[in-house]
């Protein structure tokens, strides 16, 4: 069964940090880029980062570049979204996506499996 279970999310400060974990399941996490996308309440669900199958590519949204790291251990078929200096403009269900491709291409229509989701919450 194909599978993709985010964990990591919960409530921080702001200019607090988070690490995100995807871990996959049932097919080979070589084969996929990943994407880490986020939805805001009331908002749709935008791209936050996304890296190739071999971990040599990555690309961010505008809005978390030099406070966000994406990265991948495919040898234990895990993402992580490393997450610092957090803003509350943050706030958001993450979800991270597969989709069969080696290259850093994680476009939100094109993407094959999904995750359920982790809450981020960043408030004081």
């Amino acid at each position: 069964q194909l599978q993709l279970v985010e964990s990591g999310g919960g409530l921080v400060h702001p200019g607090g940090s988070l690490r995100l974990s995807c871990v996959v399941s049932g097919f080979t996490l070589d084969d996929y880029a990943i994407g880490w996308f986020r939805q805001a309440p009331g908002k749709e669900r935008e791209g936050v980062s996304c890296i190739s199958s071999s971990g040599g590519s990555t690309n961010y949204a505008d809005s978390v570049k030099g406070r966000f790291t994406i990265s991948r251990d495919n040898a234990k078929n895990t993402v992580y979204l490393q997450m610092n200096s957090l803003e509350p403009e943050d706030t958001a269900v993450y979800y991270c996506a597969a989709l069969h491709t080696s290259q850093a291409m994680c476009v939100i229509s094109l993407m094959d499996y999904w995750g359920q989701g982790t809450q981020v919450t960043v408030s004081s």
